[in-house]
């Protein structure tokens, strides 16, 4: 279904860590950008879902900038891409967006959606946005109301009230995330979870929010914002705005909201008996991906990118294994999981919010060895990325090349670098590597030195524009 509403502005929110779905979703790659599903992400189905009603506008933070833009790029999608230089919530995020939007159409529409959430029918998604958009041209915010299969602790509800139109009620109470004997009670009362996708005009959003919070530093931060390679970055008066989700800082407080409800396969991926429930189960009610083995084993998630996982014996389990770290839990304790990786960031462990694939703009690298003065790296270079010209003070680099072709710089020589070629980088040598060619570039590294830490980096020149 294509919508034709030439005013809508979608915008697509991911900026969330998803600590839920650890080990699999972490801060240096979010759920929204991993591959949970198959050939493509949420966030490329959220894309995907806002390019047949407009142009998207992604908000994300400065870190992920070229992983936004090169997932854009995969599924053929442009769009405008806005960072926020710190984390500051959905409120000042939206809010941020919709100042930006009006500067360009002060009469838009915007449609927001989040970037980690599953729809499974997305022409029943495009109808109930249809539906909404006279209450939002109207000067209604509109949430997106799903009726609930369970009484949920970690969903927003909506008490619907007066009738608007079919399928659409204006909003009675707003209720965030009930303890469980309320969140029964609700379920009871009629209410909806709250989506969290919205659709509203940007003047009224903007007018509700600056009547209930303070707007200095987003308005600053809005008019500071500059370009910064493929993205705008927000002003620094950014950090001082008051973090709090849209939520609380508007949809709990005005009286113009109102609910559309919203029938349409709708998840927010919240955590891994979400991920099972939306998973293909075996005839034992099992959901498994990568080389898995099972015996007497039922309605459990087992996963893994590497080793083989075997099982025996066990119900409503998460067992996730990726290449630096294994989870087992209780399936059907999702806050437990979010506690763990709080106390993993207590002990300093990096595996709490860094990956084994360290994603660069270039590409990405992974450690496959380290020991007493040497580091072992397998280095991936997209087409068309090149790192840094740069040197380093600690240690000598050698590079051999596996697949693809590399353009080497090393002091004043340029040479092409084919598979089982090899070039050395000496210590303090100005050096940058390239990929000229239509296919990715695989190579390994290996690092001899004193130190050699990420930050013995000092760079000359970068296209990606890096300190």
């Amino acid at each position: 279904m294509k919508a034709n509403v030439a005013n809508l502005r979608p915008v697509v929110l991911c900026g969330g860590a998803g600590t839920r779905l650890w080990p699999a979703s972490r801060d240096a790659m979010p759920k929204q950008f991993s591959d949970l599903f198959g050939e493509r992400t949420t966030f490329q189905m959220a894309l995907q879902r806002a390019a047949e009603l407009g142009r998207p506008l992604v908000m994300t933070n400065s870190e992920h900038r070229y992983l936004a833009a090169r997932q854009m790029a995969e599924v053929g999608i442009e769009g405008d891409i806005l960072l926020e230089p710190v984390r500051r919530d959905s409120g000042p995020a939206v809010v941020a967006a919709c100042l930006a939007i009006e500067q360009e159409d002060p009469e838009a529409l915007a449609l927001v959606l989040p970037a980690d959430h599953v729809v499974r029918d997305e022409d029943a998604f495009l109808n109930a946005v249809t539906r909404g958009l006279p209450a939002a041209g109207a000067g209604r915010l509109v949430l997106f109301g799903v009726k609930p299969a369970a009484a949920e602790t970690s969903y927003g509800y909506i008490e619907p009230g007066a009738r608007i139109a079919r399928g659409m009620w204006a909003v009675s109470s707003f209720k965030e995330k009930p303890c469980e004997a309320d969140a029964e009670r609700y379920v009871r009362r009629g209410m909806f979870w709250n989506s969290g996708n919205f659709l509203f005009r940007v003047d009224a959003l903007i007018e509700e929010y600056r009547r209930f919070e303070p707007m200095a530093a987003v308005e600053a931060a809005v008019r500071e914002r500059v370009r910064s390679g493929v993205a705008a970055v927000l002003g620094p008066s950014y950090e001082n705005a008051v973090a709090r989700s849209l939520d609380h800082a508007v949809m709990e407080r005005t009286e113009r909201a109102a609910v559309a409800e919203l029938s349409c396969g709708w998840s927010d991926v919240g955590s891994w008996d979400a991920l099972w429930g939306l998973g293909l189960r075996d005839e034992k009610g099992n959901v498994t991906k990568g080389e898995v083995a099972l015996v007497d084993t039922g309605d459990c998630y087992v996963a893994s990118c590497g080793p083989l996982v075997s099982v025996v014996g066990q119900r409503d389990l998460v067992v996730v294994c990726t290449e630096d770290a294994v989870l087992v839990a209780d399936r059907r304790a999702p806050a437990a999981v979010k506690d763990l990786v709080g106390l993993l960031r207590d002990r300093g462990q990096q595996q709490a919010d860094v990956c084994a694939d360290a994603q660069r703009p270039w590409g990405s690298y992974r450690v496959t060895d380290r020991g007493d003065g040497f580091q072992v790296k397998r280095i991936t270079v997209l087409p068309g990325g090149r790192l840094s010209l740069q040197r380093h003070r600690h240690r000598a680099e050698h590079w051999v090349v596996v697949s693809g072709e590399a353009t080497v710089t090393v002091g004043d020589l340029v040479r092409t670098v084919r598979p089982s070629e090899h070039v050395h980088v000496p210590r303090g040598a100005v050096h940058r590597l390239e990929n000229f060619g239509d296919g990715p570039l695989t190579l390994i590294e290996v690092q001899t030195g004193s130190y050699l830490g990420e930050d013995d980096i000092e760079r000359l020149e970068d296209i990606y524009e890096r300190a």
